[in-house]
């Protein structure tokens, strides 16, 4: 499992309290630029009572040694720029789960480029599946380019301004998969449209070492360029009057 922009390690905590109680064997490994949200985690009673005493202790060991070894759990955070320390996983290694959940795309777009997410696509075991909480169009539709199967994650009330809670992505899916999972359901005609404006064109980085404002700023020259429906338009026939959140 790896877990891009571990950030304050909710979504691992989790997986690693449920993997806990089953006895699961997990090799673990994380991207995270900053030690701060991690040093709050382990500090804060809130987070800890959350949580089996393993947990805490994984974490502990992870901020203070970058890594945790036992007979079930081989875990290790690599700190740093996720676009560079990527490389710094052996080649070798493939995971079954990716966890995407940095800020969005507009706050942080290095980690939402066309060639990280092939970097990331790459790591996946030949079935593997990447979860974001992000809906962006300009990501899903990178992500259906790589050759990934995507469906969205569902909301527990779907309307017009909560209609994904998220995407996942799977390598060479089973047929119909989504439909062993509550929780999946395929692209509404309304999503699909979103991938067919000029939101939908993605966030480029060739050389891995572009600023945000410059993956930014170029992306906009693209869209201003682009024959692409108007985001606008989409949105006023989904009667939508903003993006929502987590586009």
């Amino acid at each position: 499992m790896l877990d891009i922009c571990f950030g304050l390690g909710y979504n691992s905590a989790f997986l690693f309290k449920e993997l806990i109680s089953q006895s699961t064997k997990l090799d673990w490994f994380a991207l995270e630029i900053d030690k701060r949200p991690l040093n709050f985690s382990i500090n804060s009673n809130f987070f800890k009572n959350l949580w089996d005493q393993k947990v805490i202790e994984i974490f502990e060991s992870l901020y203070k040694k970058g890594n945790y070894i036992d007979k079930e759990f081989n875990c290790k955070i690599i700190w740093g720029d996720a676009r560079k320390k990527i490389c710094h996983i052996p080649k070798h290694i493939k995971f079954d789960l990716i966890f995407l959940d940095g800020f969005s795309p507009q706050k942080c777009p290095e980690i939402w480029t066309e060639e990280f997410l092939s970097k990331i696509k790459q790591s996946l075991n030949h079935r593997g599946y990447l979860i974001t909480y992000s809906s962006s169009a300009a990501v899903r539709k990178t992500l259906i380019d790589l050759g990934l199967t995507i469906y969205k994650i569902k909301p527990k009330i779907e309307s017009s301004a909560n209609w994904s809670n998220g995407t996942i992505a799977i390598l060479n899916p089973y047929f119909d998969e989504y439909k062993k999972n509550s929780f999946l359901k395929e692209l509404s005609i309304m999503e699909l449209e979103h991938l067919e404006t000029k939101a939908s064109i993605p966030y480029r980085d060739p050389s891995f070492d572009c600023t945000s404002r410059e993956i930014l700023k170029n992306r906009k020259d693209e869209q201003l360029e682009s024959n692409l429906l108007p985001t606008e338009v989409w949105r006023k026939k989904w009667h939508m009057t903003k993006a929502p959140f987590n586009s």
